[in-house]
């Protein structure tokens, strides 16, 4: 097989590899709609044709698909600069930007068409790709120092040695010999590039969905501080506004001796004191967490007819208002899920310090589950007070044995 056989294989293999990748970034563009997608697939889209040109020309020795090589293989590196401004700086296509391909063809043109001189527009052509490369490289080096990116890393070296590989096609290379060589490097290089961008673009999606995430965590902890700040609210007004002419109501009736109106106002205030008691306990405020689970599980156990055995730390310290309300409104919903699904005769809450954490311990000896439960918005709420302050919930339960809920949260925790 001669020599130039060998090197159209390999250049058609090279074109084969690179169309793929072209492929691959079409269709990214096609699935997400980054901008930069789609101009990373007709940069390499490009680089393809280019090949094909460069074969065409050991095959003819014509100079017009020379001229094509140099002017295409220049625009692909032109949209490969253009591509790390969009990712990097979310750069928009302008029309003036045209004009650098425009002139970029035009000097191919001049250089081989007009000119003729071969060596002139090989140096110029190379000094040219090269510092269109290595401006591509300064970018992404950009990139990496505000980003530490491991992706814009390796882009960032891969551009710089191809910025100093386009140097050796005038210096090392006469016309059309060491095509071998130079189709192994473009390869390697090429893959690289590939795979930076891809390490680029899920790092940068990781770092995306990181900061989604804290805005969520920072969402729910505003609505969960509004939530209480509400059920506070109204609390008072119902036991300072509502309660309190109800009050006065059945105070009136019991000076006219209406006896039954007053028992129907005095349920009614019981109610009310009630509803004010659940939205915002005025103990968890006015005395503290433990008189103010003792009174929520005595209500507990009155209500549901659940025995209630309550073993709670007396030297027990979680001062933080925040911990105070989260263990609250974890045994709420606890005892609320014990009275609703599990047919309990008696619940054991325990509440005690241990390692620098607060130790809460719920089970009963209701009727379990076989599998685990379907997430509520009680249980979702639970678990979201207890991540927000560092803690950590476990359910477990089997069938005919009950439920156990374990939670555990940091003394200082806020």
């Amino acid at each position: 097989m001669d020599r130039l056989t060998v090197e159209l294989s390999a250049l058609a293999f090279q074109a084969v590899m690179t169309a793929l990748f072209a492929g691959v970034y079409f269709r990214l563009w096609e699935r997400q709609k980054s901008a930069y997608f789609l101009t990373w697939g007709v940069a390499w889209g490009l680089y393809a044709i280019r090949l094909g040109c460069i074969s065409a020309f050991l095959l003819t020795r014509h100079d017009l698909w020379l001229f094509l090589h140099q002017a295409v293989t220049v625009c692909s590196a032109l949209l490969l600069l253009f591509a790390a401004f969009q990712f990097s700086h979310d750069a928009r296509f302008r029309r003036r930007y045209l004009w650098l391909g425009v002139l970029a063809v035009a000097w191919a043109y001049v250089a081989i068409f007009v000119t003729r001189n071969m060596m002139a527009a090989g140096i110029t052509a190379s000094l040219l790709l090269s510092g269109v490369t290595l401006w591509t490289a300064y970018i992404f080096w950009r990139y990496q120092a505000r980003t530490h990116s491991g992706g814009a890393l390796l882009l960032a070296w891969t551009f710089t040695l191809w910025g100093l590989h386009h140097l050796d096609y005038p210096l090392l290379r006469p016309l059309g010999a060491g095509v071998l060589w130079g189709v192994f490097i473009d390869i390697v290089l090429i893959m690289l590039a590939t795979l930076g961008s891809m390490f680029l673009v899920l790092g940068q999606g990781r770092r995306m969905l990181e900061a989604r995430s804290r805005q969520l965590e920072e969402l729910t902890r505003q609505l969960l501080r509004a939530q209480e700040d509400e059920r506070r609210r109204i609390s008072r007004e119902l036991h300072d506004e509502a309660g309190q002419i109800l009050t006065a109501v059945k105070i009136e009736l019991d000076l006219d001796g209406r006896k039954e109106a007053s028992a129907m106002v005095a349920r009614a205030l019981s109610q009310v004191r009630d509803l004010s008691n659940l939205l915002r306990p005025s103990a968890l405020d006015d005395l503290g967490l433990v008189p103010a689970v003792r009174a929520l599980a005595e209500d507990f156990a009155r209500r549901a007819q659940v025995q209630v055995n309550l073993d709670i730390d007396e030297g027990l310290r979680a001062a933080e208002p925040d911990v105070q309300v989260a263990i609250y409104r974890v045994i709420q919903e606890g005892l609320t899920n014990v009275a609703r699904h599990a047919a309990a005769r008696t619940v054991n809450v325990r509440l005690g310090n241990g390692d620098g954490r607060v130790e809460l311990h719920i089970d009963d000896d209701g009727r379990g589950f076989a599998n685990e439960p379907t997430p509520h918005l009680g249980l979702l709420g639970m678990r979201e007070r207890v991540a927000e302050l560092g803690g950590t919930l476990h359910i477990a339960g089997a069938p005919g044995r009950g439920v156990q809920l374990a939670v555990s949260l940091p003394v200082g925790a806020a």
